[in-house]
């Protein structure tokens, strides 16, 4: 009886091994949340809702944005990076949380490297320049004219000069050799409504949140932060004719808390770069104002991550920016 018990038991082994398999292959089996550290309506947000909608299809499971905005993108990224890593829990992140924070804080309560693990780069999203419709310079060369010719008069709404908006426009003054003025703000709807009524003259935002402010006429591009002139702006110069060699843009992707499967994390990566290579999808993202990056694997991810901490660090020492 022993030895035919034993025997039994080895049988059932090998489909002991399939039932696991079988239910990591399941996954999910309830909703995801996507944690953001922008509000509700903001560029970020809207890209992550997209995003979210179209993976819910392919996992049959809602996908939940949790909007955790406030401190400079502190207050969302420390709630991801806390969150258990059982592969439900996701950061919906930005350049700012994961780059540049790390070169403009003395310290933080996350860690952008021991905290997270990369999982899937979904897009980048350059960066406009744009005038209030009645703002007298046509075009940068004119903008930039007027503030050199009175120092510190031409205001720009931006998230802040250590944000990556803020960077972008004292990079683009600096290499100009003139001084805007810069008006904070929390919100890019607030932003742009002070902007709409005149109360500031320029601002410096992602595409996705200046979109359709310029398609009504509201406000005027002026630059677009990348080499080349992007497919929705045709006619918007790129800041690189300009500045020859100047490319700078932010960027969105995913990352999981440290410790998450790493199972999960490949077949986040594997779902989400069969969305961005579905046609429909990657002209909406583009009309969002975001380019999808429609193939990198999870280690290419990370070594784009190593490349964007070396390259704000260079830039943030060449702005003479201290950390706070």
């Amino acid at each position: 009886m022993q030895r035919r018990d034993f025997a039994r038991a080895a049988m059932l082994i090998p489909l002991a091994g399939a039932g696991l398999v079988r239910a990591q292959a399941a996954w999910p089996q309830r909703p995801v949340r996507f944690v953001l550290s922008q509000p509700a309506g903001s560029g970020p947000d809207i890209l992550a809702r997209y995003m979210g909608d179209q993976l819910a299809r392919r996992w049959n499971q809602p996908v939940v944005i949790d909007n955790k905005p406030g401190g400079q993108n502190v207050i969302g990224a420390q709630a991801a990076a806390r969150s258990a890593p059982d592969g439900y829990t996701f950061y919906y992140a930005t350049t700012a949380a994961m780059v540049t924070n790390a070169y403009t804080f003395k310290s933080l309560p996350y860690d952008p490297v021991k905290d997270f693990v990369p999982v899937r780069l979904v897009g980048r999203s350059p960066f406009v320049i744009a005038a209030a419709a009645n703002f007298p310079g046509k075009n940068l060369k004119e903008a930039l004219a007027l503030a050199k010719a009175e120092p510190g008069s031409v205001t720009i709404a931006t998230e802040g000069p250590k944000t990556f908006s803020g960077m972008l426009a004292d990079s683009v003054a600096s290499m100009a050799g003139v001084r805007l003025n810069h008006v904070p703000y929390t919100k890019a709807p607030d932003a742009l409504q002070d902007v709409i009524g005149g109360r500031v003259q320029l601002v410096c935002l992602p595409d996705a949140a200046l979109t359709a402010y310029l398609k009504a006429g509201q406000v005027r591009a002026l630059a677009v932060s990348t080499a080349q002139r992007q497919p929705g702006m045709p006619d918007v110069p790129s800041l690189s004719e300009t500045f020859p060699g100047f490319d700078y843009a932010g960027w969105n992707g995913l990352f999981a808390p440290a410790g998450t499967p790493a199972d999960v994390i490949a077949r986040v990566n594997r779902d989400v770069e069969a969305v961005l290579l579905q046609p429909e999808v990657a002209q909406r993202l583009q009309v969002l104002g975001s380019q999808p990056e429609q193939h990198m694997s999870v280690p290419e991810f990370d070594a784009f991550m190593r490349a964007e901490r070396e390259r704000w660090a260079k830039l943030v020492k060449q702005l003479g920016i201290q950390p706070e």
